[in-house]
C-alpha cells in the first residue's frame, strides 16, 4: 500500500513539475514560432518511429509525453525504493528506466501507428 501511495504522489509531482519546466516553455516556443528546440521526447519519436508532425496536433504530443515521461520517472522511483542496498538501488533504477522509456514510447509509437500518423516507410 505505501508503494501505491508513493507512485501516485511521485507521479503528480512529477507530472506538475514537468508541466511547469518543460511543457509551458514549449508551448511558447511554438506559439511564437520558434521550434529549433523541440523536446528530446519528440525528437526520439520523429527519429526512431517516423512519427509525422504535421498529422499530429504539436501540443497533443508533447501532453502525452509529459504523462508517459511522468509515469517512466514515478515507476522507476517505486521501484528503486523497493531495493535496500545502494548498489542494486542503482542497477534496478538504471535498469527500469531504460526499459521503461523503451516499451512506453513504443506504445506511443503503436497508438499513433494505428490512428496512421506515422510517415510511410518502416521505422528503424
Amino acid at each position: 500500500m505505501e508503494e501505491l501511495l508513493l507512485f501516485m504522489m511521485s507521479f503528480v509531482l512529477i507530472f506538475v513539475l514537468y508541466q511547469i519546466f518543460i511543457i509551458l516553455p514549449a508551448k511558447k516556443r511554438v506559439k511564437s514560432g520558434n521550434n529549433k528546440k523541440e523536446l528530446l521526447e519528440v525528437k526520439y519519436l520523429e527519429n526512431i518511429y517516423k512519427i509525422d508532425l504535421k498529422k499530429i496536433k504539436y501540443e497533443q504530443l508533447i501532453q502525452i509525453c509529459a504523462l508517459v515521461s511522468s509515469f517512466d520517472i514515478s515507476l522507476a522511483v517505486t521501484f528503486v525504493c523497493m531495493v535496500d542496498r545502494l548498489l542494486l538501488e542503482l542497477l534496478v533504477g538504471f535498469l527500469s528506466v531504460i526499459i521503461l522509456i523503451v516499451v512506453s514510447y513504443h506504445l506511443v509509437y503503436l497508438f499513433y501507428k494505428k490512428k496512421g500518423m506515422i510517415k510511410n516507410g518502416k521505422h528503424k
